[in-house]
């Protein structure tokens, strides 16, 4: 009998992510189990669990891939203009990109949910992701002399709670989109009247 050659640790981890986001968006998350995913592999769950060590775990995984990709969307986010234009238009380009997400992958927020209980290593990557991006442009506006705080990152995390009305995908879900470009603009409005304020030092 011939025996299958060994696949790569990496082939197999890629194989098991498809397959499960594959299930997860056919099943949603609570129906759908570590067993589920093995069985439509033709493997055991022992193999997944050495793989990933839990349920949880391999959502994380799941959406550490969305989170990459998004990673690569903003760094295209790079506007050659004034950091309260920079501001808006990254704020609505986030915002987009995140509805689109939320289309794609409708399971998304309940992912969300599951990894809200847990400590999880892509929700704190997502957070540092979107800390990271309003801190360039607060950064930006300081230097122009635009903008007026002494702690741009403590600022650009209280700016990124600020636009968590448009960026979380819990508050997206089942928005009109022209709505949320309102409410978007307005918000960006706020904070660029708040950071150019003198007194916010």
């Amino acid at each position: 009998m011939t025996r299958r050659p060994r696949r790569k640790a990496e082939d197999t981890r890629a194989e098991i992510l498809a397959v499960a986001e594959r299930l997860f968006g056919e099943r949603g998350i609570a129906g759908c189990s570590i067993a589920h995913v093995a069985q439509a592999l033709s493997m055991s769950p022992a193999n997944i669990f050495k793989h990933f060590h839990s349920k949880v775990a391999l959502i994380d995984a799941i959406c550490q891939r969305k989170i990459d990709v998004m990673v690569g969307q903003i760094q295209t986010f790079d506007v050659k203009a004034p950091a309260p234009e920079r501001l808006q238009i990254a704020a609505e380009r986030l915002m987009m990109t995140h509805i689109a997400s939320l289309d794609d992958t409708p399971y998304i927020l309940e992912m969300i949910f599951v990894l809200s209980e847990h400590d999880s290593p892509c929700g704190a990557l997502y957070k540092e992701m979107i800390d990271d991006l309003f801190h360039a442009i607060i950064q930006h506006g300081r230097a122009e002399g635009i903008y007026h705080c002494s702690e741009s990152r403590e600022v650009s995390r209280t700016v990124a709670a600020a636009f968590a009305a448009v960026l979380h995908p819990v508050f997206l879900a089942r928005q009109d989109p022209d709505e949320l470009i309102v409410q978007c603009r307005q918000l960006s409005a706020l904070v660029n009247a708040a950071l150019q304020n003198p007194l916010v030092k």
